[in-house]
Parts: C-alpha cells; structure tokens; sequence
C-alpha cells in the first residue's frame, strides 16, 4: 500500500499541470505574433525601399526625357516659345508643359514647325492609382525617335502617348525674381524650369485636393537654353592678388641690377 502510494507522488511530480501548459502556449502565441510582426515590418521596409528605388528610377527618366526635349527644339533656332500652366485634374496636382518651334514660310506666315507637350491626366480605362503621364510630338518634323520605332500603326493615330501611369504628383514651377510661379506664358524664354513628381500615396488636404508628402517628392531643376553664351569675366580675389604681389617681388629680386 504504502509502494502505490509513493509511485502515484512521483507520477504526479513528473507531469505538468494545467496552468504550467496554458502559460506555456501563452508564451509561445506571444513569441509566435513577435515573430511575424518583426518580420512584416521588415517586409514592408523592403517594400518601401524597393518602391523608392524604383519611383525614383522612373523619375530620372522623365527628367532625362524633358531635357533632351528642351535642348533639342531650343537649341535649333530663336522662335522658340514654353509655356506652363498648372491645375487640378480629379483633384491631383497636374502641370502641362508646352514647348514650340516655329517658322517663317515663303509668305512670312507664321507656321509650328515643332511641338512638344508634358501633361499628366487622369485615365478612366487605367487601373492605376493617380495621373498617367503623357508626351505628345508634333509638327513638320515627323522623326520622333523617343517614339516612332516602338509605336504602331495604331498608335500613331494618337497624339498623346503615355510614358507612366501611377502618378500622384506633378508639378512644374518657373524661377523668377527669386520666386517660383506656377504659370509662364511669356515671349521669352525662362531661365529653368523646376519640375517635381511623385508615385507616393496621396493624402486629402484641408482643401479638398490630393497632396503627398514632401519625402514622396522628387524634384529637379532643368536648364532652358543652356547652350547660349555667356559672357565671363575675371574677379581677382585677394588671395589672387597677393600671389600676383609674391611673383612680381620675387621677380624683382632676381633681376641683375644695372651698374650705373
């Protein structure tokens, strides 16, 4: 009897009780959502950084693309004109650029020779979220070597092409006076343009519109008629001047002096 009872203490020594079981699977639950919460957050990081990579890839090619354009129509002759406006389109922030070139016919009548046009706009039939982003090209130059080789016959029926959807941004400002305005309709050429797009997630403004936060925005400032002279002059520094002061003493002192 008293053998039973001792084998029966040891059994119940050697197993678990019910609370031990429950605080165990407790903490392993806890370790378990730990786990999968470090690693979402990691994969969201990635995500991010992937996604900025690539909006910002996408960006410099836009801001290639528009400089090539400008330098190109500018660059072949005076009778060239930039327009820029700015607005809301499904309450984005959209912006249109317009650059022409024109001539002069046998009859001195004013003809376009050359146009080419920036604007983001919505697109019902798209399935992106935001702006799509177009390029038009036309005039009496029908070469258009961004475009042409990669366009079909349907295609080209179109003026418009696109170049990116998933645009939430765009924005392009004219330095002048030490301000930047939203609008250039002038006879002259500005000095730059500064253009800012974005593929962040748009928040709703006090205001009724879209915006996106200043770190989603990519910004770039472009030249307009970079290939016009400048003149260049010379500021002697005072560093400059003190050299000139050094080689001129120097130079003095080993002259062989003129016997009287």
């Amino acid at each position: 009897m008293l053998a039973c009872l001792q084998t029966r203490r040891l059994n119940r020594r050697s197993g678990f009780s019910l609370a031990e079981v429950l605080v165990t699977i407790i903490m392993g639950a806890m370790l378990l959502v730990s786990v999968i919460a470090i690693y979402g957050r990691a994969e969201r990081s990635a995500a991010a950084v992937s996604r900025k990579l690539s909006d910002s890839w996408v960006a410099s090619e836009v801001f290639q693309l528009i400089a090539e354009d400008l330098d190109k129509v500018i660059a072949t002759g005076p009778e060239t004109t930039i327009t820029v406006k700015n607005g809301f389109d499904r309450l984005y922030p959209t912006a249109r650029l317009e650059i022409s070139k024109t001539i002069y016919d046998k009859k001195n009548k004013k003809q376009m020779f050359e146009q080419i046009i920036w604007q983001a706009s919505y697109d019902f039939d798209s399935d992106m979220e935001g702006l799509v982003l177009y390029r038009s090209h036309s005039g009496m130059t029908l070469e258009d070597k961004l475009l042409d080789r990669k366009r079909t016959s349907l295609e080209k029926k179109y003026p418009f092409i696109p170049i990116c959807g998933g645009v939430t941004f765009f924005e392009i400002k004219v330095p002048r006076s030490g301000i930047l305005v939203d609008k250039w309709q002038e006879p002259v050429l500005p000095g730059a343009v500064v253009i800012t797009i974005s593929f962040s997630t748009p928040f709703e403004t006090e205001s009724g519109g879209y915006d996106v936060g200043e770190g989603g925005k990519i910004t770039r400032t472009i030249a307009v008629d970079r290939t016009r002279k400048v003149k260049f002059r010379i500021i002697k520094t005072e560093l400059l001047v003190q050299e000139e002061g050094k080689e001129e003493a120097e130079k003095d002192a080993n002259e062989i002096p003129k016997l009287p």
